[in-house]
C-alpha cells in the first residue's frame, strides 16, 4: 500500500512539473497581454483625445469661416436677420452638431450666445430662442482668450455642463474686427470611451483567442520537454534496481538531444563499470579462494594426521608459497584500487630506466640460470632518463621481466633494447616461446586476464600484473603494447617521455 502511494506521489510531482510550466509560461503572457493592452488603451486614449479636440477646432474654424462670411457680404446680420443664408448657417451647426456629437453655437463678444441649432426647425429659422441655451454667458479666461484668437481647452461651463468637456473657440471676424465667436462643445468622456471602446473589445477578444492557442501550445510544448525526462527517471529506476538496459531514444538536435545522448553515454559507462565490478567481485572472491582452500586443506591433513610428520615440511612449503601469493595479490590490488581512484601519490625524479632493468634481472638470476635462459642485449643498453616514480617504475620493469621469465621455455631467450626516438624513451622485451594468440593480445592487460596456462611454466598468477604496469605508465604519460607470433615470441613495448641529461 505504501509503494502504491509513493507511486501515486510520484505521478503527481512529474504532473504538476508540467502543469507549473504551463502555468508559469500562461501567466507570463497573461501579463504581457495585459501590459500591452494597457498601453495601446493608454495610447488610444491619448489619441482619441487629441483628434478629438482637433476636430472641434477644425469644425469651429470652418463655422467661423462660414459666418464671416456672410456677414461680410450682408446677406445675414447679428440680429437673425437675413434670407435663406440664415437657414444654411443654421443647417451647418445642426449637421455638424450632429456629426461630431458636440454642441456647437455662436455668441456675441460679451458671450451671450445667439446663435444655435435649436434656432432652426427644418432648415427654417424659428427665432432666437432656446431652451438650453437661453441666458446663458460665455465668461472668463474662455471667452477673452477665444476672441483672440483659436483657443482649445479642457474645462465646465457652469451654466452649461458641470463635467470637464473639450471647449474650442474660434473668432469670426469681419473686416479685421472679431463680431463674434463660434464655440464647439463635446464631453470628454464619451469621446474617448467612443473611440476605445470597439478597440478594447476587438483586442480582448483577440487576446483571448490568441492566449488560448498559446496555453494549449505551451501545454503540448511542456509535455514534449517533460516526456524525455519521464524517460529517463523511468531508466534510473530500472538502473537503481541492477538493470542497465534501458536507452533513451530521442534523436533531436537540440539540448534535449545532447542530454539524451549524454544520459546514454553514462548508461553504457555505469553497465560496463557494473560489469567489471561483478567480474572484479568474482575473479578475487575465485583467485582468494584457491590458495585458500589450499591452505586450508593442508593445514586440516596436519591436523588430522592425514600428512604424516615427515611430509609437513614440504606441505608447509606449499603453505608458505601461498601465503606469499595471497599477500602479492593483496598488495597488488591495493596499488591497483589508489592508481583508479587516483590516491596513489607519485615521488617523481629523473630515474635511470637502464639501471632498473638490469636490477630488475638480477631478482630473476636464478630462475633464469635454472631455465639456462639467454639474455641478450643488456650489455648495449646505455643511460636512460626519464621523470617517474622510481619504485612504481621498478614495478612496471618487475612485472614485465617477471611475465617473460614465466612464458620462456628452457633453452629460450630473452632479448632487452632501449632507444630514444621522437622525444620518447622505448623499451623493448621480448621472450622466445609459443607466444600469445592475436584475438588475445588486446585483453592481456584487462584485470585477471590469463593466457592459456599450459604456454606459462607457472600457474600461479594473479593476472593483475600487466594491468597495473598499463596503470602505471599511463600515470607516468606513457604507453605499452604487445606484439607476438605463435610458436615463435612475445615482444612488450612501453614508452616514456625522454629527458635530457643537459
Amino acid at each position: 500500500m505504501k509503494k502504491k502511494t509513493n507511486r501515486n506521489k510520484s505521478r503527481v510531482r512529474r504532473f504538476s512539473l508540467r502543469a507549473r510550466y504551463t502555468l508559469m509560461l500562461s501567466l507570463i503572457l497573461l501579463f504581457s497581454f495585459a501590459l500591452l493592452g494597457a498601453s495601446l488603451v493608454i495610447f488610444s486614449g491619448r489619441y482619441a483625445y487629441n483628434q478629438h479636440g482637433n476636430l472641434l477646432s477644425e469644425n469651429a474654424h470652418n463655422v467661423a469661416d462660414s459666418a464671416s462670411t456672410l456677414l461680410s457680404g450682408g446677406y445675414i446680420s447679428m440680429f437673425g436677420e437675413g434670407d435663406s443664408s440664415m437657414a444654411a448657417l443654421g443647417s451647418s451647426l445642426d449637421l455638424i452638431s450632429t456629426s461630431i456629437n458636440a454642441d456647437v453655437f455662436i455668441c456675441d463678444t460679451s458671450g451671450s450666445i445667439i446663435m444655435c441649432r435649436d434656432y432652426f426647425e427644418k432648415g427654417a429659422y424659428v427665432g432666437n430662442y432656446c431652451e438650453l441655451h437661453d441666458e446663458i454667458k460665455i465668461r472668463g479666461e474662455t471667452l477673452a482668450r477665444s476672441l483672440e484668437g483659436q483657443y482649445l481647452t479642457v474645462g465646465s461651463i457652469d451654466e452649461l455642463h458641470q463635467e470637464n468637456h473639450y471647449i474650442a473657440g474660434e473668432p469670426v471676424t469681419v473686416m479685421g474686427r472679431t463680431v463674434a465667436v463660434v464655440f464647439a462643445i463635446a464631453p470628454v468622456s464619451n469621446s474617448i470611451v467612443s473611440f476605445i471602446e470597439p478597440i478594447v473589445q476587438l483586442m480582448f477578444v483577440s487576446m483571448l483567442v490568441a492566449l488560448a492557442f498559446a496555453v494549449v501550445a505551451i501545454y503540448f510544448l511542456a509535455h514534449s520537454l517533460t516526456r524525455p525526462l519521464k524517460k529517463m527517471a523511468r531508466a534510473t529506476r530500472s538502473y537503481a534496481a541492477g538493470d542497465f538496459s534501458p536507452r533513451i531514444n530521442i534523436h533531436r538536435n537540440d539540448e534535449i538531444g545532447e542530454l539524451a545522448q549524454a544520459f546514454n553515454t553514462m548508461a553504457n559507462s555505469l553497465e560496463q563499470l557494473e560489469s567489471s565490478r561483478r567480474n572484479f567481485v568474482a575473479n578475487v572472491s575465485h583467485e582468494l579462494k584457491t590458495p585458500m582452500t589450499t591452505i586450508g586443506g593442508f593445514i586440516d591433513g596436519m591436523l588430522d594426521g592425514t600428512i604424516t610428520p615427515e611430509q609437513q615440511e614440504r606441505y608447509l612449503k606449499i603453505v608458505s608459497g601461498e601465503v606469499k601469493r595471497l599477500s602479492r595479490m593483496v598488495v597488488s590490488m591495493l596499488n591497483l584500487s589508489k592508481i583508479e581512484a587516483g590516491q596513489l601519490d607519485l615521488n617523481i625524479k629523473n630515474v635511470d630506466l637502464s639501471g632498473l632493468v638490469l636490477t630488475s634481472f638480477l631478482n630473476f638470476e636464478r630462475k633464469i640460470s635454472e631455465a639456462k635462459i639467454e639474455v641478450r642485449g643488456l650489455e648495449y643498453l646505455d643511460a636512460h632518463t626519464v621523470r617517474a616514480d622510481e619504485d612504481m617504475l621498478g614495478q612496471v620493469v618487475y612485472n614485465i621481466i617477471d611475465n617473460a621469465v614465466k612464458f620462456t621455455p628452457e633453452h629460450g631467450y630473452i632479448s632487452v633494447s632501449i632507444k630514444e626516438a621522437d622525444g620518447m624513451v622505448q623499451t623493448r622485451i621480448s621472450n622466445s616461446g609459443s607466444g600469445v594468440a592475436q584475438e588475445e593480445l588486446d585483453k592481456i592487460f584487462e584485470r585477471f586476464y590469463k593466457v592459456d596456462k599450459s604456454r606459462s611454466t607457472d600457474t600461479k598468477s594473479t593476472g593483475l600484473g600487466l594491468h597495473i604496469v598499463r596503470s602505471i605508465l599511463e600515470l607516468h604519460g606513457g604507453k605499452i603494447h604487445a606484439v607476438s607470433e605463435e610458436g615463435r615470441y612475445t615482444e612488450f613495448i612501453f614508452e616514456l617521455p625522454y629527458v635530457s641529461e643537459k
